[in-house]
């Protein structure tokens, strides 16, 4: 019986991990490497990511210092993260990458903590579309005679508490982020 909800249950999980990642790629005024996971260069033809063709470091909180494997790459990194809506100017010396994450103003960080809502939001939205994914499921064996109606209510109050659960760890999670950006 609850094999049945497992694969419901990893769905959701997975809903929440999306979100943590999507998380990791909002700024909050400390230098992230993980700001630049959404971006990728050219590399012989290939779109790749920055991490994937470049050494990123963090040398000091508010710096991210980027090493491209080949001098080549430079200009299109720089590229890159100037076309991006990380709103950051990197400065290059010819063989590295300098980005500096500037102090956010009140606005900004406003802002970001919508971001951060809206994302959550769209999480639950999904995990809520999970749910009803499950229950129409059930339903169908439901009607095809594969399960009683006792067990049709048992498994759809499970689906409830289980989506509960995981609408809890969104809240949990947009806290977390919140607290993080508004924290000067």
């Amino acid at each position: 019986m609850d094999d049945k909800l497992k694969v419901f249950e990893d769905k959701m999980e997975k809903a929440i991990s999306v979100l943590r990642s999507d998380y990791a790629t909002i700024r909050a005024g400390r230098a992230n490497p993980h700001v630049l996971d959404q971006l990728t260069v050219d590399y012989y033809g290939v779109p790749s990511g920055i991490q994937q063709v470049a050494n990123v470091s963090v040398p000091e909180p508010r710096m991210l210092l980027i090493q491209p494997w080949e001098k080549s790459l430079i200009k299109s990194i720089e590229k890159a993260i100037l076309t991006s809506d990380l709103g950051l100017n990197p400065s290059n010396d010819g063989s590295v990458i300098r980005l500096i994450f500037p102090e956010m103003t009140e606005e900004r960080r406003k802002q970001l903590a919508k971001d951060v809502k809206k994302k959550g939001d769209n999480a639950k939205v999904a995990i809520r579309n999970i749910r009803r994914d499950a229950n129409d499921t059930i339903k169908k064996q439901q009607k095809a005679g594969e399960m009683s109606e006792d067990d049709q209510k048992q498994l759809e109050e499970k689906i409830q508490k289980m989506t509960d659960k995981f609408i809890d760890k969104v809240d949990k999670e947009i806290d977390i982020k919140t607290k993080e950006i508004l924290t000067v």
